[in-house]
């Protein structure tokens, strides 16, 4: 089976990552899943220090993948976006918003956040 992509760290040092064993634990599977989650763009991963991690806010309180996330992300990479653009513009404050649209993901504009990415995100 083929490695795992994991995106260069474009993330503001404040972002809180989640080891792989820890969101595999968190989501109830195992770690080999995480990695297809990745290979299958389902979620992004970055390495800081060596490390492979996942964002924390990615997640619900209920520690299960954000609804929108994934939907967010084939929107994105169908348009041509690298990871590291994807993660650079759902981590960027969007005064329209307001906020970040990681932030907006967890709340009732999580459709505008994708409506706003399929048309141009940049």
């Amino acid at each position: 089976m083929s490695a795992f992509p994991c995106s260069s760290d474009v993330l503001p040092k404040a972002v809180t990552l989640l080891s792989l064993p820890d969101v595999a634990e968190q989501l109830g599977i195992v770690v080999t899943r995480v990695h297809q989650m990745l290979r299958d763009h389902q979620l992004i991963a970055v390495r800081r220090d060596g490390v492979a991690g996942i964002p924390a806010e990615f997640f619900d309180e209920s520690g299960q993948v954000t609804k929108h996330l994934t939907g967010l992300i084939t929107v994105m990479r169908d348009s041509k976006y690298t990871d590291e653009e994807i993660l650079e513009w759902i981590y960027t404050v969007d005064d329209s918003l307001p906020g970040r649209p990681i932030d907006a993901l967890h709340g009732p504009l999580a459709r505008e956040v994708i409506r706003r990415a399929a048309a141009d995100p940049f």
